[in-house]
């Protein structure tokens, strides 16, 4: 039998955000934190005129199961306003620290060890931004983006969340990635300006655009930071609780979760809808993902206290594994509603946003390919290098395997053990050279069915589970853990 070699594990301590509320409640098609309230259902996100505002694009409110797509859906995100490293600050007039808390002591289910007031009231500038996106007001939205409005500190100034997005020097992926310092914040106000990918974007778009990317992949990016800057505060010896380790790890909570009340704003909210969409619920309104990210946190924050590197490590391997779980159900749904006529250019956006989310993170173990010359075609060789692309070879009637497993005829390659499609002889034979080798195709393909400003992308209906099954293999996640779209 021919079976898929898959890519070889690599140890990538991503640290990925966190999140988890017990008892949120979340539509699933409403995507991500479509509503302000913590408690809201993705129906109260249709209610969220965020929806409204896409109006310029009914597109939105067509699909209602989507409603949740709705621009809302997706909203919260964004990184930090400080551009300090207010996450990293040990400063407790800015961050918090050791000064009192006003707030309560725990957010869906994480009892924090440290004062992260200023950050967590940073969801509740997503909620307004949000709401100011879907009623089209873009200067609002900007201003709140840029300036802040809830995260007040003791010298009378805002956190923002453009401030840790834009900051350089970050201990998130993004910016290597992208190859720019601010990668971040370049993505979330192109969707502010309308400009770059989102130029000439309907309203619609560009309310996907705005609530999505700063609810996700702003959060997520900050989150990422934060658990990684607690693991590097733990390697060195610094676990006080209120200017060390712990300290971060809180923060990374507050951007993923954030208040409560808030928490329809945040990236748990997209986790939940993403699980009740694929069979992936570990209760009601809340996604395996939620609760493993949830239990992660906790378990890795005692551990932080504790000096136990394996266990605050294993951790933040767990949460970034569930980030890329959810992301990926987040991308196979909208990808796959791409084909719908009045709706397409919204799911399109969606799906975009939240492949951002985790590109960084996900591209770079996306299948290589070699291109065809004579057929035009790409076989797709894992993870290998260019040196693969010379070993594909026809094999007729042969024994691929055990003496039941039968005989195949085709194109074969020997040192990824893949098949090419739909090639001839003389095609297989003749049409590959090492000189046409494609490294992350599958990102590169993907990229190309959510680029914006290409309407030919639209009305098909794409299923870009080959592009990620390479992705899920190197994080050691398998198809119980996607479920399945319904």
């Amino acid at each position: 039998m021919i079976t898929k070699v898959k890519m070889k594990s690599m140890t990538l301590v991503l640290l990925m955000l966190l999140a988890a509320l017990a008892g949120c409640v979340e539509d699933s098609d409403t995507d991500d934190g479509s509503s302000s309230d913590a408690g809201t259902s993705d129906s109260s996100d249709s209610s969220d005129h965020s929806d409204s505002s896409d109006h310029s694009d009914h597109s939105d409110h067509s699909d209602h199961s989507d409603s949740s797509d709705h621009s809302h859906s997706d909203t919260s995100d964004s990184d930090g306003s400080d551009s300090s490293d207010s996450s990293d600050s040990s400063d407790s007039s800015s961050s918090g620290g050791s000064a009192v808390s006003t707030m309560d002591a725990e957010d869906g289910g994480y009892t924090y060890a440290s004062n992260v007031d200023n950050h967590r009231s940073l969801m509740a500038d997503l909620c307004d931004i949000k709401a100011h996106a879907a009623a089209s007001e873009w200067t609002a939205a900007k201003g709140i983006y840029t300036n802040g409005k809830n995260a007040e500190k003791s010298d009378g100034s805002y956190r923002t969340l453009q401030g840790f997005a834009a900051a350089s020097g970050k201990n998130h992926g993004y910016d290597a990635f992208y190859g720019a310092d601010g990668s971040v914040d370049a993505l979330i106000m192109s969707a502010m300006d309308g400009t770059g990918d989102f130029e000439n974007a309907s309203d619609t778009v560009r309310y996907q655009g705005i609530a999505k990317l700063t609810a996700n992949l702003g959060m997520v990016a900050y989150t990422i930071h934060e658990l990684n800057t607690a693991i590097a505060k733990a390697d060195a010896g610094n676990v006080d609780n209120d200017t060390g380790a712990p300290h971060n790890w809180d923060e990374g909570w507050a951007f993923f979760h954030g208040p409560d009340e808030n928490v329809g704003c945040s990236p748990v909210s997209t986790l939940n809808k993403r699980g009740a969409d694929f069979g992936t619920e570990h209760t009601a309104g809340m996604a395996n993902t939620t609760y493993n990210i949830q239990q992660a946190m906790i378990t890795g924050l005692a551990a932080l206290q504790a000096e136990d590197q394996a266990g605050y490590t294993d951790a933040t391997n767990e949460v970034v594994k569930n980030v890329i779980i959810a992301y990926s159900q987040a991308v196979l749904k909208y990808t796959y509603k791409m084909d719908n006529a009045d709706n397409g250019a919204k799911y399109q956006a969606e799906a975009y946003a939240f492949w951002k989310t985790i590109e960084a993170y996900a591209a770079p173990y996306t299948d290589n390919a070699c291109y065809n010359m004579q057929s035009h075609t790409m076989g797709w060789v894992s993870s290998y290098d260019n040196t693969s692309c010379d070993s594909f070879a026809w094999y007729e009637n042969a024994t691929m395997g055990g003496p039941n497993s039968g005989t195949f005829t085709g194109c074969y390659n020997t040192v990824s053990h893949t098949v090419a499609e739909g090639l001839d002889q003389a095609q297989c034979e003749g049409g590959f050279s090492n000189d046409y080798f494609y490294a992350n195709y599958g990102a590169t393909s993907m990229n190309t069915v959510l680029d914006l400003t290409d309407a030919s992308q639209l009305g098909t209906s794409y299923d870009v589970t080959a592009w990620l099954q390479p992705v899920w293999d190197h994080y050691g996640i398998t198809s119980e853990d996607i479920g399945s779209y319904s």
